[in-house]
């Protein structure tokens, strides 16, 4: 009998874990997670960076080091986070290997205060995979209107990219056009198109937060049959968008040189309302050629419980469109509402950025007192 990760791996879907630290490698748990439980990949963002440098003394000796070298507290954190994303790679090479790049993959996010500089964002870009200096490794840039020319330049460099951060649909479209116009130009530049690869991180959950809230307000039975539908609607309509620019005679020419898609990636598929199901956006997300990250909890509950039923996304769009339209008929404003979770998205990952910051800057302080 297999177990439900199974199950979601035959059916065509990618599971990375959204987590990582020096813990997980050292004690060996994340390398239990790729044999027991089917994980092939992960994410990191800064707010998981925060977490694990902060939550016990994993990186003491690490930080101690770094002190007496002088070091500088960006140095600092860069030095621990491509450290722990390079022996993830490592980790995960046979997945590489196994998959020919496609899984296997780690991905490091830029600094979270370059979102809005386009030049700042491509420069941090080789920099974090000129030091990773990993086949396997994904750098990570938001999908905002600057981030969208720093995709391009960054996989013209042939170097494989996790665009995170996307919330619309329109977005979606112009960072497909974004990852295309990096391929074309990557060709010009004479990279294998065949090595480049790039996931693109449709956020879920928070949709729903932020439209249930508001659907909440309205109170009406109308507003609240809608809860819980938003996220999955705006998911699989992003799909049915993957499906039609990847079926059009520029890509098929990229794809004649080698080229591979670029692949839907559901993240924030941690379920926020304890009324949903907890394996709601990976059962209700199941298509072929899509990654699923999930943080552990969603992991285990999907491994412990998750019913997998098949494809739960091609044939859904009309129903999709339908949820959608009424949204906007009850004026919850489609736009409004991932516009606002772009900057809410972006704010948060700064916010714990500079909060690492200030911790590591306490550490090093603490670590040349104590020398």
């Amino acid at each position: 009998m297999t177990t439900p990760t199974q199950q979601l791996s035959d059916a065509g879907v990618s599971i990375w874990l959204d987590d990582l630290s020096r813990g997980r490698l050292e004690t060996g748990t994340l390398a239990k997670l790729i044999e027991e439980k089917n994980v092939v990949g992960v994410t990191t963002n800064p707010s998981i960076f925060h977490a694990a440098i902060t939550a016990g003394t994993d990186y003491d000796a690490t930080i101690a080091k770094q002190a007496a070298a002088g070091a500088s507290i960006e140095d600092t954190i860069f030095e621990i986070t491509t450290t722990d994303v390079a022996d993830a790679c490592d980790l995960f090479a046979p997945v590489a290997a196994a998959t020919n790049g496609v899984d296997g993959r780690v991905s490091i996010e830029v600094d979270p205060r370059l979102a809005w500089d386009t030049a700042g964002t491509i420069a941090e870009a080789k920099h974090l995979y000129k030091r990773v200096n990993k086949d396997n490794v994904l750098i990570k840039i938001p999908a905002t209107l600057e981030g969208l020319e720093a995709i391009t330049a960054t996989l013209a460099e042939g170097i494989s990219v996790n665009v995170t951060l996307i919330f619309s649909l329109q977005r979606y479209r112009a960072v497909i056009n974004a990852f295309q116009s990096g391929l074309e130009q990557a060709k010009e530049n004479g990279h294998d198109l065949s090595k480049i690869h790039s996931v693109a991180s449709f956020f879920v959950s928070r949709v729903d937060s932020e439209i249930d809230k508001r659907l909440t307000a309205i109170g009406t039975d109308e507003a609240l049959a809608l809860k819980g539908k938003a996220g999955l609607a705006n998911a699989r309509l992003a799909y049915q968008v993957y499906e039609e620019l990847f079926a059009t005679e520029r890509w098929a020419l990229l794809a004649e040189s080698g080229a591979l898609p670029q692949r839907p990636l559901w993240a924030s598929t941690g379920v926020k309302d304890p009324a949903y199901p907890d394996t709601l956006y990976v059962t209700e997300l199941v298509a072929r050629g899509v990654v699923n990250t999930m943080p552990e909890k969603t992991l285990d509950a999907t491994f412990d419980h998750g019913v997998v039923t098949g494809d739960t996304i091609t044939g859904t769009y009309t129903e999709a469109n339908s949820t959608l339209d009424a949204l906007e008929k009850l004026g919850v404003s489609y736009n409004e509402v991932v516009a606002l979770l772009e900057t809410e998205g972006l704010d948060k990952f700064v916010a714990s950025w500079k909060e690492l910051l200030g911790d590591v800057e306490g550490a090093l302080a603490a670590a040349r007192k104590a020398s």
